[in-house]
């Protein structure tokens, strides 16, 4: 971890990167783009059609995520999600809308032949396997099952369809697929709650466990997704600033004393010494950087594991330390002017703010302990925080010199994301990008390198996200266009700046039961039509100097 360190007598100390460290950034910004692409649900995924599945009278329902809630002697437990099936009775939307009834098992708990005893206003818990779908939910309901809740047989939601055979179903009863988990949870409040230890497949005391299904919609409009938009767009927009008034408005009243008079003022002998620690990409570096990042990209899709997603966020902890100490030392040396300056000369750092000491302890100690409690219900607010330090950090470091490399990174990046999203899965039989985003061999464990909301009205529950990648992409060239329009002494109304925030806003796609991708990254410049409506310069005006500069 570096430390700030005083550059020269003639200037005052900066908190960004060496050259060392820039690589240390660089190798994360690596992995950073890496990470999943926007993910979330929308209003339609709870219910979905597949016109794959056989179709027939009385087989013809959407498949719809259901929520099973349960009470053990009356006391609310553990809320499961379930699939319902091609055929039976569709499920109310609100809890007030349904009726709780008594869960027993199914005696055969196959639900293959004529049950040993009714089961009245109740629902039926029986295990897939040995007949059709429909054979168990008419033994059910000739048993008088208020519902039947199909256990599977591993933790993957099973679309339960009709057979070629089944041309006329008449089932009144709702059919639940739920994940083996689930049915093993209820079994087990089913023994205990009912006073009997013997797991064995019994029909146990049916007042034991009761249980509701519903399958409520979202709501219409996603509260999370827009305070995601904001944090994406804010962090973009504070990093193409925070050169012009927070890092170059750090003044050291004793290298002024120092300075000649007659010697450039200390804004511009900050913006040049911040400038010769940049980071500028170049055409050929922009073309191998996504060429790199597609070879990574498959070799997480075939080496994805638990070890390597805990690689991921030891990385994820080193560059957040090192994002939030740069910005923290950065806004406190310019709050604590004076006693934001004082030296320590240390053995190998040499000469070096006492602030940044200080700093770099907290630093380490949140990213350590977010990473300790990184499944506790409000860590998505210490992973958001390390990831916007670490976002804000990067942009300043990275920069696009020209609109050259600006057009040759984001065209890479367009093709990138359309072939790993959607003409992967006719080479590797899946989403390569989808596959290694939602981490399905990860053991549990989330790639952390993506910003998070949870889904605070959504019944579902859940998290919107936006990966890093879709923020730092479009974020570089609206640095860039800030630059340009200081550069040529454009206002916030005549220049790019603006409208070129508002238009190419982070890019998002859906992951869900249908997978769409409206990928926005190609978006390099506002078009005309919005240069036109907003009285933003011509696209040609000035911007063609640029592009060799």
């Amino acid at each position: 971890m570096r430390l700030c360190k005083v550059s020269s007598s003639s200037s005052p100390p900066f908190c960004l990167s060496s050259l060392p460290n820039l690589a240390i950034i660089a190798f994360l910004l690596f992995f950073l783009v890496l990470s999943g692409r926007f993910l979330a649900a929308g209003a339609d995924d709870v219910s979905s059609d597949d016109d794959d599945a056989p179709k027939s009278p009385g087989c013809s329902n959407k498949f719809q995520l259901v929520k099973v809630k349960s009470w053990v002697n009356g006391t609310e437990s553990t809320t499961f999600v379930g699939l319902s099936a091609r055929f039976g009775a569709t499920l109310p939307l609100q809890t007030s809308e349904a009726q709780k009834h008594f869960a027993v098992l199914a005696n055969p708990f196959d639900c293959c032949a004529n049950l040993s005893s009714k089961l009245t206003s109740s629902v039926a818990l029986a295990q897939r396997g040995d007949c059709t779908f429909t054979d168990k939910a008419k033994v059910a309901q000739s048993g008088g099952a208020a519902g039947l809740l199909v256990i599977n047989e591993d933790e993957e939601l099973y679309k339960m369809v009709c057979t070629e055979n089944d041309t006329s179903i008449n089932v009144t009863i709702p059919v639940v697929m739920i994940p083996k988990s689930a049915g093993d949870k209820l079994m087990e409040f089913m023994a205990n709650g009912g006073g009997n230890g013997d797991r064995s497949f019994k029909l146990v005391h049916p007042d034991s466990v009761e249980v509701l299904l519903y399958s409520p919609n979202r709501p219409v409009v996603d509260f999370s997704a827009s305070f995601l938009w904001l944090m994406a767009v804010g962090t973009i927009v504070c990093a193409s600033l925070w050169a012009e008034f927070v890092a170059c408005e750090q003044v050291d009243e004793h290298y002024d004393q120092l300075t000649r008079k007659d010697g450039p003022d200390t804004r511009t002998r900050n913006r040049e010494a911040s400038e010769k620690e940049v980071l500028e990409i170049n055409t050929k570096g922009a073309v191998i950087f996504v060429i790199a990042a597609s070879a990574f990209l498959l070799l997480l899709f075939y080496l994805m594991s638990s070890w390597f997603v805990w690689l991921l966020i030891v990385l994820f902890c080193i560059g957040g330390t090192e994002g939030m100490h740069v910005c923290l030392v950065t806004l406190l040396s310019r709050i604590l002017k004076d006693c934001g300056q004082t030296t320590i000369n240390l053995p190998i750092f040499g000469e070096v703010l006492m602030l940044s000491l200080g700093v770099l302890p907290f630093c380490a100690t949140f990213a350590i302990l977010w990473a300790v409690f990184r499944h506790a219900s409000c860590a998505w607010i210490g992973q958001d925080i390390l990831g916007i330090c670490l976002m804000i950090t990067v942009l300043q470091m990275a920069r696009l010199p020209n609109i050259k490399v600006a057009s040759a990174l984001l065209s890479c990046a367009f093709v990138y994301d359309i072939f790993w999203v959607f003409i992967s899965p006719l080479i590797f039989h899946e989403s390569v990008m989808i596959a290694v985003a939602s981490g399905t061999n990860s053991g549990g464990e989330a790639i952390p390198m993506l910003l998070r909301v949870p889904r605070f009205f959504d019944p579902w529950g859940g998290y919107d996200m936006i990966g890093f990648g879709d923020i730092l992409f479009p974020g570089l060239l609206v640095a860039f266009s800030y630059r340009y329009d200081r550069s040529n002494k454009k206002g916030i109304m005549n220049g790019y700046f603006l409208w070129l925030t508002i238009n190419s806003r982070p890019a998002k796609s859906q992951l869900g039961p249908v997978n769409r991708r409206p990928s926005e990254m190609w978006k390099i410049l506002t078009s005309s039509s919005n240069c036109r409506r907003h009285q933003a310069p011509s696209l040609l005006e000035g911007v063609w100097s640029w592009f060799y500069r």
